[in-house]
């Protein structure tokens, strides 16, 4: 008797699917937007969703117990710290008034060599390319070295041969 799945296959044995699935997620919340095939991105979505709300719990007056919990349920797809980090302090404050549908999905043109469908995999209320632009150049200001330490650089800096440096070493 054929029964129907629960469960996307994707044409991937379960471990490979879930670290599949666990690398997308890591990324659509570290770049808040992810390109591959329309299949995997549907599964994707549902993940993704479920985690931003886990970590929108853990807003406001919570027990510090639930928090760590939420978390560490989070750890359990994300590996990377930082991207925890920033799902929790950054991407679920966004959405404490939203009651679901974090993401969306785009359609893009099929991929060239094989015909796939392919899409875009996006958080909702993203930022844009300006606004991230601008916290980059905030946080990262720029370095600027006086004359007289660049004139200095240079001296220090001389451009050898090969054969100049092995006279030295001999004498």
């Amino acid at each position: 008797m054929i029964k129907a799945n629960k469960v996307k296959h994707l044409n991937k044995n379960s471990k490979h699917r879930k670290a599949m699935l666990d690398n997308m997620l890591t990324s659509l919340f570290l770049h808040e937007r992810i390109e591959s095939t329309l299949a995997k991105v549907k599964v994707a979505r549902g993940f993704a969703d479920k985690l931003i709300t886990k970590a929108k719990n853990s807003l406001g007056d919570v027990k510090p117990e639930v928090i760590l919990h939420n978390k560490r349920e989070v750890m359990k797809s994300i590996k990377n710290r930082d991207v925890v980090a920033k799902l929790f302090s950054d991407i679920a404050p966004r959405y404490q008034t939203r009651p679901g549908g974090y993401t969306r999905i785009l359609k893009i043109v099929n991929r060239k060599s094989d015909n796939s469908e392919m899409a875009l995999l996006e958080l909702v209320d993203r930022k844009n390319r300006d606004q991230l632009i601008e916290e980059k150049t905030q946080t990262k200001p720029k370095k600027s070295k006086s004359v007289e330490t660049k004139a200095a650089d240079k001296e220090t800096k001389k451009k050898r041969s090969f054969f100049s440096r092995n006279k030295e070493k001999k004498e």
